[in-house]
C-alpha cells in the first residue's frame, strides 16, 4: 500500500527537531532508521501529518566515552554498534543482540534509538538496556532530562517519551571484563524473536559474583529477570547453577500467545534459553 499524504522535513541540528516535533504536535512522528515506522506507514496503520527525518543530524550518531559511562547517539545505526570497539570492550551484550537483529540490511538502516523508542517487547535490544541498566537522554522544548531503562518502558510500543521529547542518547555502565551472551529464538532467520534472553555475568575465580539478566518477548515489555540474577549471584559456574537458576526465568513474566506460539511454550522457551545463556556466557 502507499503511506497517507504527509509533510516531511530534515533539520540538520538537534534544536531544529525538537522544535520541528514540538509544531508538529500530536500527529507528528519521528523518522529514524525508518526499519520499523515505513512499514507501519505503508499499511497505513500510522498516517502522520509530518515526519521529522533525524538523519541529517551528526551529533545523534557515534560511541563515546563519558566519565564512568559509555554514550551512545540514538541515531547510530545496528552495524555500527556491532562494529564499535569501546562497545565490544564495555558493552559486549548490547554487540552481541545488534548483530541478530534481521539482516544485514536493515543493520545498516537500522537505530539502536529507533528500537529502543518503537519499543517492540520482541524487539532484541530493550531487553540488553534494562538488563544492563542504561539510561536514556530525553530531549524537548523545555531541556534534557534522564530516565532509567527500568522507568522508559511502560506498556505494548509505549515510552516515557512525551509526543514533543526525542531520544538522543543512551548510557551505559561499563561491563569491562563481564563475560556475555544474547541467546535468541526464532521461527525463521532474520524473524522476531519468540523469546530471547540476554546475560551479561561477573565471574571471580570460578563464582559468579554478579549477574544481569534480560528477557525479551515475555510480557508487554522487557523484562529483568531478577529471580535468575538473585540465582546466580554466589554460585560457582557450573551446569548446576545455571540450570537451577533458570527454573526461576518465568517469575514476574507474562508470556504472550500467539500465531507463533502459546504462552506456555514461550515459558518454556524462556528456562531452556536461560540456562543456555548462562553457560554460554560462563564460558
Amino acid at each position: 500500500m502507499i503511506p497517507a499524504q504527509f509533510d516531511y522535513v530534515r533539520p540538520t541540528t538537534l534544536d531544529e527537531a525538537v522544535r520541528a516535533l514540538s509544531e508538529g504536535g500530536e500527529d507528528a512522528k519521528v523518522l529514524g532508521g525508518g526499519q520499523s515506522l515505513l512499514p507501519v506507514l505503508r499499511l497505513r496503520l500510522a498516517a502522520p501529518t509530518l515526519l521529522v527525518d533525524l538523519g541529517g543530524i551528526a551529533e545523534l550518531r557515534g560511541v563515546r566515552e563519558d566519565g564512568d559511562r559509555i554514550a551512545v547517539g540514538a541515531m547510530t545505526t545496528h552495524h555500527d554498534v556491532v562494529r564499535d570497539e569501546l562497545l565490544r570492550e564495555h558493552v559486549g551484550l548490547l554487540s552481541d543482540a545488534a548483530a541478530t537483529v534481521a539482516d544485514p540490511q536493515v543493520r545498516h538502516r537500522g537505530t539502536l534509538g529507533g528500537a529502543l523508542s518503537h519499543a517492540d517487547p520482541a524487539g532484541d535490544l530493550g531487553a540488553v538496556a534494562l538488563a544492563l541498566e542504561a539510561e536514556f537522554v530525553l530531549a524537548g522544548p523545555s531541556g534534557r532530562r534522564t530516565v532509567a531503562a527500568s522507568e522508559f518502558f511502560l506498556d505494548y510500543f509505549t515510552t516515557a517519551l512525551a509526543e514533543d521529547e526525542l531520544l538522543v542518547e543512551i548510557r551505559f555502565p561499563r561491563y569491562t571484563g563481564w563475560k556475555h551472551h544474547y541467546e535468541k529464538f526464532n521461527r525463521t532467520a532474520q524473524a522476531w524473536s519468540m523469546v530471547a534472553v540476554a546475560v551479561a555475568l561477573k565471574v571471580d575465580g570460578g563464582v559468579i559474583s554478579e549477574a544481569r539478566v534480560g528477557l525479551t518477548n515475555m510480557g508487554t515489555t522487557p523484562i529483568r529477570a531478577s529471580g535468575v540474577e538473585g540465582a546466580l549471584v554466589g554460585q560457582p559456574a557450573t551446569e548446576d547453577s545455571a540450570k537451577a537458576a533458570a527454573a526461576h526465568a518465568t517469575e514476574g513474566t507474562s508470556a504472550p500467545s500467539d500465531a507463533d506460539a502459546a504462552a506456555d511454550y514461550r515459558e518454556h522457551l524462556a528456562r531452556v534459553l536461560t540456562g543456555r545463556a548462562v553457560l554460554t556466557a560462563a564460558g
